[in-house]
């Protein structure tokens, strides 16, 4: 098959942001890069697509690389294409972020690299141009838990009141009234409290809840309304 001619060929690589929460920290994961240039400082997962996968399976591949982990909420962020952003070649990457509940996966990170996880206000400076990528996808998420309930990936099955609104005042960096959030949360009906207590925290305990994921679709703009609205 004839190729384009005049035309120079260009690498694409894609990035994976990797965000989890322990139930008290929103937290990033983060790797030492393992080749030159910038060797063994702090980078996003990332690799090159192989020459037959798409972009979603590529990200994917590499999720699992990192973590062990399939099944997981990855949405596409953007590209980025500077010209400069490699100094070795013309590469693009297309970014994608991921989210997950830390203490169910903690375990089964490949020792294979050395990842880290880092809250969200102490991440360190990133290669390239991936700490601009990092802020772009918290943006991006932001303006997503605004519409829709992609925070409850971050939480374990049971989750408590009190993390739940830990979780959102870290994401949007933002103190949240807790008699307004209870308030809220408890009209939407899109919780389901369980019988079951955490007492990890105080003697009294708290109880647990799950999502009601046949409702939230429905309620879910209004659980939220008492967050302003995200600009973008």
């Amino acid at each position: 098959m004839a190729k384009y001619i005049n035309q120079n060929p260009v690498l694409v690589a894609v990035d994976c942001i990797i965000f989890g929460y322990d139930g008290e920290q929103l937290k990033l994961l983060v790797i030492k890069r393992a080749i030159e240039p910038v060797k063994d400082q702090w980078s996003l997962m990332g690799g090159f697509i192989g020459p037959e996968e798409d972009l979603d399976g590529a990200a994917k591949r590499i999720l699992l690389e990192l973590t062990g982990l399939h099944d997981v909420y990855l949405e596409q962020l953007q590209a980025y294409g500077q010209p400069d952003r490699d100094p070795i070649e013309r590469t693009i990457s297309v970014v994608y972020f991921a989210l997950i509940d830390i203490n169910k996966y903690s375990k089964q990170i490949n020792d294979q690299y050395h990842a880290e996880w880092f809250k969200i206000k102490e991440v360190p400076e990133l290669i390239f141009d991936h700490n601009i990528m990092v802020k772009a996808a918290m943006d991006k998420i932001r303006y997503q838990a605004a519409l829709h309930p992609i925070l409850f990936e971050l939480l374990p099955k049971k989750f408590t009141i009190p993390q739940l609104q830990n979780l959102y005042e870290q994401v949007y960096d933002s103190p949240i009234d807790n008699r307004n959030f209870i308030r809220k949360i408890t009209a939407s009906g899109l919780l389901i409290k369980q019988t079951e207590k955490d007492k990890s925290s105080s003697r009294r305990g708290a109880f647990y809840f799950k999502l009601d994921k046949l409702k939230h679709k429905a309620q879910f703009q209004s659980f939220l309304s008492f967050i302003a609205r995200p600009k973008g």
